[in-house]
């Protein structure tokens, strides 16, 4: 699939169909797609915490996820819990700060880091949803993640059983200004 092609073709998938399990080497896939994006300082600071056993996936959607978005998670073959160390991008070696963005810097190069796999998935059949509505203490808890990482989004990957349409977009005009 041409990049072009995937870009126009990856939706947000809400509904997943209960299909064959995704294998090591899928998954290793579509982090080497992640790794690939460009970081601040090449500081690469994005971490991924991968479930894909159904016991431990059920776990999660009935522990960290509120209903709404657990129901919007069944039949996924994996959830990968995104993070970044913070202090890190975005600081220099003192600890201070850039400039006013901050750790922001971090959650820039995981969004960074997502596109990439999530425009992989797209290549490989495999549907995506990006969920920020979560159980931060309870993905804390569950995954054991150290207090330096700060958690993202969580990512649902599986196979879809829909086909949404594109949404809207705004026009160019509205986005972006020439001078």
């Amino acid at each position: 699939m041409e990049l072009q092609t995937a870009i126009e073709t990856r939706r947000s998938i809400r509904k997943y169909a209960d299909g064959k399990d995704l294998s090591k080497d899928t998954l290793d896939s579509l982090f080497l797609a992640a790794q690939k994006a460009p970081s601040w300082k090449n500081t690469q600071t994005g971490r991924y915490y991968c479930i894909s056993s159904k016991d431990k996936i059920e776990e999660f959607r009935n522990t960290c996820l509120p209903e709404s978005n657990a129901n919007k998670t069944v039949n996924v073959k994996a959830l990968i819990i995104t993070t970044f160390v913070h202090s890190i991008s975005g600081f220099e070696r003192d600890g201070n700060p850039s400039n006013e963005f901050g750790n922001c810097w971090g959650a820039y190069d995981l969004g960074l880091q997502a596109e990439n796999l999530m425009l992989k998935a797209t290549e490989l059949g495999l549907g995506t949803l990006v969920i920020g509505m979560r159980n931060e203490e309870a993905i804390r808890k569950m995954l054991s993640i150290p207090e330096t990482e700060k958690i993202g989004a969580v990512l649902a990957l599986g196979y879809p059983d829909e086909s949404p349409t594109m949404p809207k977009k705004k026009e160019l005009d509205v986005i972006v200004k020439y001078y």
